[in-house]
């Protein structure tokens, strides 16, 4: 049975954006400062040497650089003042929430209300500090090392880690800005937007590849099919849910006895969104990125026997990449998406139960068996779009950076923004109805006036 709201969501229609003025402020606002971060992507850090660092980026585009750089919208590869882009911040919030579920004081902060949040946001900028000072200075001291620097020494390597730390915050505040006076999660959009800003310039290059006779005609259309099949493969996916069947009892209020209802509980096939993706490359792209920025010198044996096995396409990379994200994928959903003994108590306390199963431990013990069942397909799902897109890279070398990650991000964030918008647009239409209500209400007990007048 479709809800009166999912009806009118439905039926709502585009053309009512040109009405509902908040949402169109809001829409302005938010391109306001995207704007702004692309502007921010183009400002270069002092004391680089442009010529060289354009030759090393162009030589590394087609491997980890291209990724790196497509990932902070072409900053990375600019060397521009948001190099570091926003995945400090990513790293950071989810480090926090991994803690919050495994400390237990942490925890307790959590269930304070707002004041607990405020808290806890505050110790995920305190970890955004660190983690961009940590990496500011290696990316600082592998620009040195790689001879990518005009004057070397200690001062470039201050003035470059404060530039990269500066931007970095100025980043998460644009995001925070976003989230809370314009549409959509400003994080994400600001991800969204550095991976689409890169796309134009590599369909470019991939093409100009094809003329060139370097990649086949076949290998050109069979990118594009695979792209839109993995695009609606992903949505697909992403709206996937198994819905547990909860049933209420009768209840008495007072001489009246209601009848019980029922409900569903949604599970969603990949509860931990692009998480587990985002974490289990940070930590493989670690000793590939220092490695490329400081053009591999000094590195010890183990080092460049770990770049060997483990580099971007190898069998042990791509078989240490489908661990991790499956490892993170369980981590993440059973420690902070979704825990089966919050919810069996949530339903316990709302006289919910799931039929045939009794409330509480039981109930808890039937959604782990579910979720563990549904992870299966959820890591395996997250695993081939991830891994997929890098065997082709590796086996038909394609010149710029494809990689599932982007991808995810990307359809992930567009349906999250196009459902707010909906929700603002229902949120406008259901105004709209309460005015007309309130109007039509006014203009009835005038007209009873007047005919009482009359008599």
């Amino acid at each position: 049975m479709v809800s009166a709201a999912e009806q009118m969501a439905a039926n709502t229609s585009w053309a009512a954006l040109g009405k509902a003025t908040d949402l169109r402020k809001r829409i302005v606002f938010t391109l306001l400062l995207l704007i702004v971060y692309r502007l921010g992507t183009w400002i270069p850090v002092p004391g680089i040497d442009g010529a060289e660092l354009r030759e090393f980026m162009a030589g590394a585009g087609a491997s980890i650089g291209g990724m790196l750089s497509m990932f902070t919208g072409g900053a990375l590869g600019r060397m521009g003042i948001f190099a570091l882009g926003i995945m400090p911040y990513i790293s950071a919030s989810i480090i926090v929430q991994l803690m919050t579920a495994m400390v237990p004081a942490l925890e307790q902060l959590k269930k304070e209300g707002e004041q607990g949040r405020k808290k806890i946001n505050q110790y995920t900028r305190y970890g955004t500090v660190f983690l961009a000072t940590l990496q500011s200075y290696g990316l600082a001291v592998s620009l040195q090392s790689g001879d990518l620097v005009t004057n070397p020494g200690g001062f470039f390597i201050v003035s470059c880690m404060v530039t990269l730390i500066g931007g970095t915050m100025f980043l998460m505040w644009l995001g925070e800005q976003i989230t809370a006076r314009g549409i959509g999660n400003g994080i994400s959009l600001i991800i969204f937007v550095g991976i689409i800003a890169e796309v134009p310039a590599a369909l470019a290059q991939f093409f100009a590849s094809g003329r060139s006779g370097a990649i086949s005609p076949a290998v050109i259309i069979g990118v594009i099919v695979m792209v839109i099949v993995v695009i609606a493969f992903v949505v697909f996916m992403e709206r996937s849910l198994r819905k547990v069947h909860i049933q209420y009892p009768r209840r008495q209020v007072g001489m009246k006895v209601y009848d019980g209802g029922s409900s569903h509980l949604p599970i969603k096939v990949n509860p931990a969104g692009v998480i587990p993706a985002i974490f289990a490359s940070s930590l493989l792209l670690l000793p590939t990125t220092i490695s490329t920025f400081s053009g591999g010198q000094g590195s010890s044996p183990i080092m460049s026997t770990v770049l060997a096995y483990f580099g971007p396409g190898q069998p042990l990379y791509l078989l240490f990449f489908t661990g991790m994200i499956v490892f993170f994928t369980y981590f993440y959903t059973y420690n902070v998406a979704f825990k089966p003994d919050e919810v069996a108590d949530n339903l316990k306390n709302q006289n919910g139960f799931v039929p045939g199963i009794r409330p509480g431990k039981r109930t808890a013990e039937y959604l782990e068996y579910v979720v563990s069942r549904i992870l299966v397909l959820g890591s395996g799902y997250l695993a081939l779009v991830c891994l997929l897109p890098e065997i082709l890279r590796a086996q038909f070398a394609i010149p710029f950076y494809f990689g599932g990650t982007s991808v995810l991000i990307v359809v992930s964030v567009t349906m999250d923004t196009i459902q707010q918008v909906q929700s603002h647009l229902l949120a406008h239409q259901y105004e709209g109805l309460i005015e007309k209500s309130q109007l039509g209400g006014k203009g009835k007990r005038r007209t009873r006036r007047k005919g009482t007048g009359r008599k």
